[in-house]
């Protein structure tokens, strides 16, 4: 398969993704009715709304993690292949991610304060960050990937408190002296 031939079964899943959140009642932009390219702030209400924030990181450290998991298991496989697979996975947690039950869970465990779910185009953006990570781990040698890898998880620790290894341990395995930690 050719990186031509495989772009058609992407858009498919960025549609399907697209209708699938459409059809949950996710709204397409910002109730705001606004587009910003970046909101810097963890805890405001346009966080999961716009194009980049700051979890729009954890995204991409998705895809070099994808990367490295599919080369590791397939690595015989056609990287097209791999990627369609990574992308299959990361709109199919998107649409998990914002059901009624993970939005309440991430609610009550994480640091998402008020968090009401993405708007399409976030999760549409988020998904986008995990083919940049996916196709930058592909591209730059393994050193590159892990230093890329430590740098989107340390400074979004530093600035906000958060990142994906605590997301994903505080949503599994809630702590309240994390969660009171990233609420310092």
């Amino acid at each position: 398969m050719t990186a031509r031939k495989a772009a058609i079964p992407a858009l498919l899943i960025f549609a399907a993704a697209a209708a699938i959140l459409l059809a949950l009642g996710r709204h397409p932009i910002c109730t705001c009715g606004a587009i910003d390219l970046w909101v810097g702030a963890r805890d405001s209400p346009k966080t999961s709304q716009m194009l980049i924030d700051w979890y729009s990181l954890s995204h991409i450290v998705h895809g070099l993690l994808f990367y490295a998991a599919l080369w590791l298991a397939w690595r015989r496989s056609p990287v097209e292949w791999r990627f369609l697979l990574a992308l299959l996975v990361e709109a199919t947690w998107e649409v998990v991610e914002n059901t009624p039950l993970v939005i309440d869970r991430y609610r009550a465990t994480t640091a998402a304060v008020g968090y009401s779910g993405d708007s399409v185009i976030n999760s549409l953006s988020d998904i986008s960050m995990m083919c940049v990570g996916f196709l930058a781990a592909r591209r730059l040698p393994v050193r590159a990937s892990v230093v890329l890898f430590l740098l989107l998880e340390l400074i979004p620790l530093f600035v906000i408190r958060d990142n994906l290894f605590l997301n994903v341990w505080t949503l599994l395995a809630p702590n309240a002296s994390v969660q009171a930690w990233q609420a310092g």
